[in-house]
């Protein structure tokens, strides 16, 4: 009896060992690094990583276990590079070479104190150039004044698809959306199909449209003002930054195409699932500035091309900001300036 409840122990013993080695490993793990394997071996990863710069990119370094032993892995990390713009027309006439005080990345720049028109500041705004985009605030202009109903519903067809630069869209063929909706987002986040689609749908189609936006340019005494598209995607499509100031200032004078190209995010509906657009031009959202309408534009030709009428130290102050190169270099310029509007406090 003895012997048997001997042998009971030991067999209980045994059979509780596979257990504590269990409890012994959880153990140990809640207090050792977290191990990994790569390539069949097991190492423990620092939670370190240090990056060093070198001429051909990044090399990031972090220490390892491998058998028990440190070692340093060294990884290259691949380097983004930006594009360099395309040489712009502006550049190809040496506009590039004109100097200005405040070093501008921008090859036109022109600011008017929009009540006086006194001329605070001025680079090449006489020279007539690509201007991209900034052709939708004509095309809204336009649009507006010719007092159609804003609630029609228009359809994007084949003839909107962009034939000049081949960009994309959000907007499918089919998609439906009121006049309202297709200026909206025309302006505020510079919807190609939308402006192509508004030009088609005035009376006559779009060299009805075309001929009425080259028309206005004349009555508002734009002289160096040429129009050939409704979206701005080809280079013929020019101005001087002069006009452009005559055309902010005409186009300032409605509400609704103050409120559209301000707004900072809008949701249509063109048929299935909504599409949320956000503005293309973040210093809208910035509550650093207060700004009562802008619209941006970009194609190679042309450069990054920004105008906006602005608050600034209590001014209507208009912008104009053409043949800019780098992706933010226009914001930069717009943001320099007004820090220094805001330095000198020109006087009417």
């Amino acid at each position: 009896m003895v012997k048997f409840a001997r042998h009971a122990v030991v067999f209980s013993f045994i059979a509780l060992l596979p257990m504590a080695s269990v409890l012994a490993a959880n153990h140990a793990n809640k207090h050792s690094p977290k191990k990994q394997t790569v390539h069949g071996k097991s190492h423990v990863a620092s939670p370190k990583k240090i990056v060093i710069k070198t001429a051909s990119g990044k090399l990031a370094k972090r220490t390892v276990l491998v058998n028990g032993k440190r070692k340093v892995i060294a990884e290259r990390v691949a380097q983004v590079r930006e594009v360099p713009d395309r040489p712009s027309i502006g550049d190809t006439v040496g506009l590039k070479n004109t100097q200005d005080p405040l070093e501008l990345k921008s090859n036109v720049a022109y600011v008017v104190d929009q009540d006086s028109s006194k001329v605070l500041f001025e680079k090449n705004s006489d020279v007539s150039l690509p201007i991209a985009s900034i052709t939708k605030l004509m095309t809204s202009l336009v649009v507006v004044e010719a007092h159609q109903d804003m609630d029609e519903q228009i359809e994007v067809t084949n003839d909107d698809i962009d034939k000049e630069k081949n960009t994309s869209s959000r907007l499918k063929i089919g998609a439906k959306l009121s006049r309202s909706d297709m200026l909206h987002i025309a302006l505020m986040s510079s919807e190609n199909r939308a402006a192509s689609a508004l030009g088609r749908n005035y009376p006559g189609g779009l060299p009805a449209f075309v001929a009425a936006m080259n028309t206005k340019a004349k009555q508002l005494g734009m002289s160096d003002t040429y129009y050939v598209d409704s979206s701005g995607l080809s280079s013929q499509n020019r101005a001087s930054a002069r006009d452009l100031v005559k055309l902010v200032n005409a186009a300032y004078q409605h509400p609704v195409i103050r409120q559209y190209s301000t707004d900072s995010k809008y949701i249509v509906a063109p048929g299935g699932k909504p599409l949320e657009y956000g503005t293309s031009n973040k210093l809208v959202i910035n509550p650093a500035w207060e700004i009562g309408l802008q619209k941006t534009g970009y194609i190679a030709e042309a450069g990054r091309c920004l105008v906006m009428q602005a608050m600034i130290e209590g001014r209507n102050i208009v912008m104009v900001f053409l043949d800019s190169k780098g992706k933010y270099s226009r914001l930069a310029d717009a943001d320099r300036m007004k820090k220094w509007l805001e330095t000198i406090k020109p006087r009417v």
